[in-house]
């Protein structure tokens, strides 16, 4: 295994009949990943998690945008016209976040880099970045820079493109986590990236993973609502902890493609769907276009989504 696989079995197994309780966590992609499990041994908990592990660590190096060396980071370099053939991770994600672009209309997209990387020192420095550069780094994006071809393929169609797939990403390597964990005999499992979540089979004598959401009633009221999911997929886009205050506005790390600027209207989009890279882009979306946008259109398009939006307290 590439990194530290942080074994919790002390903290969190409990007896379950035949299968016991089990914790791992790691760093990655700029969060804690958590896989919690349901198996019949140590070993078994302990092989299908560092597998698992390793799983996520070799889809950071593929689709890591921090890494200058990564398989997404290397097409800035292709030349417009350039055609390449890449992994089929990375040829799923720029798929999947391109046929989301053209639903969304551009609140979504992959090409997001130039202003990724902006607004990145800002909220480094807690300075605003400098107007100018917003408006150049946004004439840089664009999901028509990049189209998907059969055969794991992807055509550049704009040079030094620069691509950044955090809106997916975790949600991807979630799913791909689960699926190791499916394929290593694991049949109950939570697997958590930094509040992107896929659960499996519930665990024993349970209804289902204990999901904890935010929600508003009838009356338009918070209320802390527990989901109890199986074989579902469950993530949470909005600026809680993440944001930029300047002059009296506030700044969602979350960036809008379309005018280069973070979001700022606060509220909390929850998505459920069968898969987490679905939930997850979906959430981003969604942030972006707005609450008050007709965002049910983009949901009825993913068949077995469903979401909702909390707005901030005024």
């Amino acid at each position: 295994m590439n990194g530290p696989l942080l074994w919790l079995s002390c903290l969190w197994c409990v007896a379950a009949g035949a299968q016991e309780r089990y914790a791992f966590t790691r760093p990655q992609m700029g969060t804690e990943f958590r896989v919690i499990l349901y198996a019949d041994s140590d070993s078994l908990a302990q092989t299908a998690a560092g597998a698992a592990f390793d799983t996520l660590d070799a889809l950071n190096a593929r689709l890591s945008d921090y890494d200058a060396q990564s398989e997404l980071s290397r097409l800035s370099e292709l030349d417009s016209g350039a055609v390449v053939k890449v992994s089929r991770p990375l040829w799923e994600v720029v798929q999947q976040g391109e046929a989301l672009s053209v639903l969304s209309q551009g609140a979504f997209g992959l090409t997001i880099g130039p202003l990724s990387k902006l607004w990145r020192r800002a909220f480094r420095q807690q300075q605003f970045p400098d107007l100018k550069q917003i408006e150049e780094a946004r004439m840089r994006v664009g999901y028509e820079s990049i189209q998907v071809l059969p055969g794991l393929r992807l055509q550049v169609l704009r040079p030094g493109i620069k691509l950044d797939a955090g809106g997916i990403a975790k949600g991807f390597a979630v799913d791909a986590m689960t699926e190791v964990l499916l394929a290593h005999g694991i049949q109950s499992s939570l697997v958590d990236g930094g509040g992107d979540i896929r659960v499996t089979s519930p665990p024993p004598d349970a209804p289902g993973w204990a999901i904890q959401v935010q929600q508003t009633d009838s009356l338009g009221q918070f209320q802390s609502v527990t989901l109890h999911l199986a074989h579902r997929a469950i993530a949470t886009s909005g600026d809680h902890y993440r944001y930029l205050s300047w002059e009296g506005q506030r700044y969602s790390h979350i960036i809008d493609p379309r005018t280069g600027l973070g979001v700022q209207h606060g509220a909390q989009v929850t998505v459920l769907c069968s898969d987490c890279a679905t939930a997850d882009a979906l959430a981003s979306a969604i942030s972006v276009m707005g609450p008050d946008a007709d965002w049910g259109g983009l949901l009825r398009a993913y068949p077995g989504c469903e979401g909702w939006v909390v707005r901030k307290l005024e």
